[in-house]
């Protein structure tokens, strides 16, 4: 039985199959769409797991290099060699689309293009295990500006998977098995309101013969 009032008319019966066709549409669409989506965050997901240990490696090994120049300089020398930094970096962000997922695009630009500069201080009193130190850490900046990029992707992606997958369900169990099941209900009247118009005109048939020729079939 339909939920709601339903008038058993021909025009509603038109009405709910259009309606149907419409939502099994929708219902191809979707899943489509959420097929695609998948796909994309699978490798989306396979880039950001190369990019973590890509970053994971190179922080570590960074921070082997800092951990051997804080044995060798003072706290203070230290210290003092990173107070200033000379480099400066700006961050931009555009904006991709990905099945109507806007994903974020990251890129930077430092102040200035000599390398030398990501060395805030004289090379006089500072060892160089700090240099190497900080070239690693300035080398492994992309990829973790990179792994930035794909987490907030996947993040993104993996919402308007569960959206998708839920209009999806909802078009599949919820919508197309109401309009299935009206449309049927409507038939089903429909065939009961033929039939008995049937059986009231062979009656109605019955007493004009009867009246005119007193005639009985």
């Amino acid at each position: 039985m339909p939920k709601g009032t339903i008038t058993p008319t021909r025009m509603v019966l038109n009405q709910q199959k259009a309606r149907l066709k419409t939502a099994r549409k929708g219902h191809k669409l979707m899943k489509d769409k959420c097929d695609e989506l998948m796909r994309q965050f699978m490798d989306i997901v396979r880039q950001n797991k190369e990019l973590r240990l890509k970053v994971e490696e190179g922080m570590t090994a960074a921070f082997k290099s800092l951990q051997v120049a804080s044995a060798i300089m003072s706290p203070d020398m230290l210290e003092q060699a990173l107070l200033y930094p000379r480099q400066s970096v700006e961050l931009d962000v555009k904006y991709k689309n990905i099945m109507s997922v806007n994903v974020p695009q990251y890129s930077f630009r430092t102040k200035n293009d000599d390398p030398s500069e990501i060395y805030p201080y004289g090379f006089a009193q500072t060892s160089g295990e700090l240099d190497d130190a900080l070239d690693k850490l300035a080398r492994v900046f992309e990829d973790m500006l990179q792994l930035a990029q794909v987490e907030k992707s996947t993040q993104l992606l993996a919402q308007e998977i569960e959206k998708t997958r839920r209009r999806v369900n909802a078009l599949e169990y919820v919508m197309i098995p109401e309009f299935e099941e009206t449309i049927k209900y409507i038939q089903m009247k429909l065939d009961e309101n033929e039939s008995s118009t049937k059986v009231r005109l062979l009656k109605v048939k019955d007493m004009v013969l009867k009246d005119s020729h007193n005639f009985e079939t």
